[in-house]
């Protein structure tokens, strides 16, 4: 089956996460995805590694993040290179980078001047903090703007200090949002013809995460979250039941449910909770009281009791349960790639699913400039 970017032409100029992982989405549908990399050392991404872990001289989450791409390695600086970069760009539909500000204008590859070469580029930019303002020459990095952002606040329990996610999830929400204004550029593009400019920062898609309790924030006199003094109480701005509790064997996670029918089906005397009110207003004693009733259960069995009385839960799994469960296998998300030692790589597939067909590529990440050569005669041998 044709993916449905087939014919389009990505330039990444992207380093590190954000950018690149919205690359790595738009391979996956179908685009030719080019790496513009300097010709020693390529994208900083190659030696940013979890558990200084490497593969064939790069980091893993490079590999993770930059698989059915290719590299053509240009000097910027270079007026011989930079040249044929700008002939690149002439047969390009999409450019994206998260230079600093002013890196881009100093090069002449702004998006006023890259106008000039292809007027019909899509040109998208992703920055920490926006390009103007206090804040537009700090480093844009995720666990700085997740603890600028309120974002830490949100997590854990009363006597904690802030605690950043386990994950570089503003990065990832990032690459979201730029892949999603790029594909809206093309659409606007195919009917009119024109070029756009795409600007996300990490910065607004650390905020948008937050809309639904800044919202509350906003209209609620400005209270900051007030998280529980119930260790896994799992939201500030929730009611109880929702957390994670322990059993007798394991943990136990509970959603939204009605406290009334939670603490009959638990033999728990609760009648003070019968208005609804009081599941947050009382929260941390509610939490308390489920707990200490809840450290008696095994935790399968209570979810199965749990599940037949419509109440929404799940035991909870490490890596190691949950990738040996039916519901993950059920999924056939792992993915294999090849990579150029002949080795196989096992990461995660595309989410994407249209017309029933996954979109799925084996091949690997580049190595710096890999592609030189074919590029040349694609694009630049006129």
């Amino acid at each position: 089956m044709k993916k449905p970017l087939e014919g389009l032409v990505v330039l990444e100029f992207s380093q590190f996460l954000a950018g690149p992982t919205a690359g790595l989405r738009l391979a996956d549908m179908g685009a030719r995805v080019i790496k513009i990399e300097r010709p020693n050392g390529g994208d900083a991404g190659r030696q940013i590694a979890i558990k200084n872990l490497f593969v064939e001289d790069s980091s893993l989450v490079f590999h993770t993040i930059n698989r059915n791409k290719e590299s053509f390695a240009a000097d910027l600086k270079d007026p011989e290179d930079l040249a044929l970069v700008k002939k690149l760009i002439e047969k390009a539909d999409v450019i994206t980078h998260n230079f600093r500000p002013g890196i881009m204008e100093k090069l002449g590859l702004d998006y006023e001047n890259v106008k000039l070469l292809n007027d019909k580029i899509i040109y998208a930019v992703v920055t920490g903090y926006g390009t103007k303002g206090p804040w537009s020459t700090k480093p844009g990095q995720d666990l700085l703007v997740q603890s600028v952002s309120g974002l830490t606040w949100l997590t854990g329990n009363k006597q904690d200090g802030p605690i950043p996610f386990g994950l570089s999830v503003v990065d990832m929400y990032c690459a979201t949002h730029l892949t999603q204004g790029i594909l809206a550029a093309l659409i606007r593009r195919a009917k009119t013809n024109k070029s756009a400019l795409v600007e996300v920062s990490l910065l607004e898609s650390a905020l948008d995460m937050q809309f639904e309790v800044l919202t509350s924030f906003l209209n609620d006199g400005n209270k900051n979250p007030n998280r529980s003094e119930i260790r896994g109480a799992g939201h500030a701005y929730l009611s109880a039941p929702y957390g994670i509790y322990k059993t007798t064997d394991s943990y136990i996670a509970i959603a939204m449910g009605d406290i009334n029918k939670l603490l009959n089906v638990l033999s728990i005397d609760g009648k003070e909770y019968s208005d609804s009110a009081t599941w947050f207003r009382d929260r941390d004693t509610i939490l308390k009281i489920l707990g200490e009733n809840i450290l008696s259960w095994n935790a399968k069995e209570l979810e199965l009791l749990l599940e037949e009385n419509g109440f929404w839960s799940a035991e909870i799994k490490n890596y190691t349960d949950f990738l040996n469960s039916d519901g993950f296998l059920q999924s056939k998300m792992l993915h294999y790639v090849k990579l150029h030692s002949g080795n196989t790589l096992t990461t995660t597939r595309s989410v994407y699913q249209i017309d029933g067909k996954y979109f799925l590529s084996d091949k690997p990440a580049p190595k710096i400039g890999e592609h030189n050569a074919v590029i040349f005669n694609d694009y630049l041998n006129d």
